[in-house]
């Protein structure tokens, strides 16, 4: 494996701005460079639960000044947590769940595919009912997207294919224990499939699962604390690195180094957030690393894009 780090890296915060602040609620966001273009996407609504959310893309050239790229909603459902895919043919794809219901809420995963990050086409229903795929990426021939279900019994769940849309599950079972959920998912130049997993039951604290080709077996290592929307990042250099809601004290959103060696993540540098916070998504370019991520820090919940210098 080549992303244990060998050296002490530090992390520290160069630029903030607050790019989505329209909505009363704006939140859970992922970022991606396409075609030259940032893209940014989130959630915008009333609150940070209820049943009128919509999917709201920005776009700018600079990370500076943003743009509408377009707004995408789906009658009677709750659009959550936007995800990008950066796909081998050249097109964006964006994974989504749609909840649906007041009483009895149900989820499923929708997929929309573009060419240019603004023309988004019709949703396309993706996995299994009930199996929230959160987040995905693509190795060699096919794209990979860890599921969790959100009802009983609660596990999460690997799934696989070869055109990003018929999504078949490959490791039913990936991790059982704990109310898995959300995840961070990268591979390796080696093909060695790392996944950082949250997990919010009695034993709340993260893993750290690994894997080699054809990824049907996976090793786990506990990580000892708790974290909320992970995101991971490979670095060129090989070092990884995690975006976290961290909760041990003040709840912020932080930049972590993960060693998958030592099975240790440890805190780098805290994004100026609070409250209800999260969700980043993470992108390296021009040797920075560019953060997406929402808080609650300044009163209202708004979307904020950091830039993190990170040396060592």
């Amino acid at each position: 494996m080549t992303s244990s780090p060998t050296r002490r890296t530090t992390a520290e915060v160069a630029a903030v701005h607050r790019i989505g602040d329209r909505a009363p609620h704006s939140a859970f966001t992922d970022l991606v460079r396409h075609d030259g273009r940032w893209f940014c996407a989130f959630r915008e609504g009333r609150t940070h639960l209820l049943d009128d959310g919509v999917i709201r893309v920005l776009t700018s050239t600079d990370g500076r000044s943003w743009t509408d790229a377009t707004t995408i909603r789906q009658a009677g459902a709750d659009l959550r947590d936007p995800r990008f895919v950066v796909r081998p043919d050249g097109r964006l794809q964006l994974l989504a769940a749609a909840v649906t219901g007041a009483s009895s809420r149900t989820f499923d995963t929708l997929t929309w595919l573009s060419g240019d990050g603004r023309a988004w086409g019709d949703p396309i229903p993706v996995g299994e009912p009930g199996v929230w795929v959160w987040r995905a990426a693509w190795h060699d021939d096919a794209m990979y997207g860890v599921g969790y279900a959100t009802r009983e019994p609660r596990l999460a769940r690997l799934y696989r294919s070869a055109d990003g849309i018929d999504l078949q599950p490959w490791v039913p079972t990936l991790f059982e224990a704990g109310y898995p959920n959300e995840s961070g998912l990268v591979f390796e130049p080696d093909g060695t499939a790392l996944c950082l997993l949250r997990r919010d039951g009695d034993s709340a604290t993260a893993q750290l699962g690994r894997s080699v080709p054809p990824y049907r077996d996976w090793c786990w290592t506990d990580l000892g604390v708790q974290v909320g929307g992970p995101a991971l990042l490979r670095l060129p250099d090989g070092r990884l690195l995690a975006g976290v809601r961290l909760l041990d004290g003040d709840v912020r959103t932080a930049i972590c180094a993960v060693d998958p060696g030592r099975g240790e993540l440890t805190e780098l540098v805290a994004l100026p957030s609070g409250g209800d916070t999260s969700y980043p998504g993470l992108v390296w370019h021009d040797d920075l690393l560019w953060v997406s991520y929402y808080s609650s820090h300044e009163e209202r919940t708004c979307v904020y894009l950091a830039e993190v210098t990170v040396t060592g």
